[in-house]
């Protein structure tokens, strides 16, 4: 009986996550279009912050509790699913449309982010840990990344031509739309990741393998449902948006956030691990920007993004000990 409530709930918690999203992106291209703001900046901004608030509930969370390491690995494994399977599947659905501000400024700081955050744990303070002084560096970033979207935002806003929309603008329909739709894409993101998880547990899985699989992707889902709707409704910029903005989102503010609650202390088996982690995401985020030097990435790209994280989920199980175990 509660396997098959286990079950309800996770599909509840899909239609929440598609509803919420759907509702979202309505709300979020209404205010750009009213403010005049590009579809690509809101994608940056306010979409990526939204669909992020899963992986800060969990990062903070697991800093509250001294269970730093999950922190980081959350935020590593989500950026990978972001980049290869988020924009993968966007693209195999549909060629995504590259904006050059994502190819001059946007992807490269979100490689630049996880270069800095992957020296700072090699070269601060206190061995294998994000002591406070490095968070507070991290956050520093955002605010100074967030200050450079904003005035590009405003120039380009002062250089466009005015544009009259068809429909009436409604400050409270638009305000309904987008915290009703990231409400909905949180609680149902979580009702997935719990029963889900709770699922795994019940057919055997260990906690270790759900954490990799189910927890990972589960906290990725309003990204990727968020995503793909913004994509089928022609918004490739804040589709994009979304992932790359949330990629750099995750890094600057969620790991500065726990390592100002808690200095991020990581074992040596996880070190190695994280690193191993930290390389495979900038070989992989390369390639990816290497299909977005021209300017729209198609769907043979996008399915070789979505193949290359398979391929590293299937080295991130083999390599746990426990699995390992299994074939010695």
């Amino acid at each position: 009986m509660e396997i098959l409530l286990n079950i309800v709930l996770v599909l509840v918690g899909f239609v929440l996550l598609i509803k919420g999203a759907d509702f979202f992106v309505d709300g979020a291209a209404s205010l750009a279009r009213k403010l005049k703001v590009p579809s690509l900046v809101v994608g940056l901004t306010i979409v990526a912050m939204g669909t992020s608030a899963p992986e800060l509930a969990v990062s903070v969370s697991s800093s509250l509790t001294n269970s730093n390491s999950m922190a980081v690995g959350n935020v590593v494994g989500s950026n990978l699913f972001n980049l290869l399977v988020v924009l993968g599947v966007c693209a195999a659905i549909t060629p995504v449309i590259v904006n050059k501000d994502v190819i001059k400024r946007d992807f490269p700081v979100s490689i630049g982010v996880m270069l800095i955050f992957g020296a700072l744990l090699f070269t601060g303070t206190q061995s294998n840990t994000l002591d406070r002084i490095e968070s507070v560096i991290l956050i520093a970033l955002l605010i100074g990344y967030m200050i450079w979207t904003v005035v590009s935002a405003l120039k380009g806003r002062k250089n466009a031509a005015e544009e009259e929309t068809e429909q009436k603008f409604v400050w409270w329909k638009c305000a309904l739309f987008i915290l009703g739709g990231v409400a909905a894409i949180v609680f149902g993101g979580t009702l997935v990741v719990d029963n889900a998880k709770a699922l795994g547990l019940a057919i055997g899985m260990s906690e270790t393998l759900v954490g990799l699989t189910i927890c990972a992707i589960g906290t990725s889902l309003p990204e990727l449902v968020t995503s793909v709707v913004a994509a089928r409704k022609g918004e490739s910029d804040m589709a994009i948006g979304n992932v790359v903005g949330s990629n750099i989102f995750n890094v600057v503010c969620i790991l500065g956030i726990s390592g100002l609650i808690s200095p991020i202390a990581i074992d040596a088996a996880s070190f190695t691990n994280i690193i191993v982690d930290i390389i495979v995401f900038i070989v992989v985020a390369i390639i990816g920007y290497i299909f977005c030097l021209n300017k729209k990435i198609n769907r043979v790209e996008g399915v070789a993004l979505v193949v290359m994280y398979v391929a590293y989920m299937a080295y991130a199980i083999l390599r746990e000990p426990t699995i390992q175990a299994m074939f010695a």
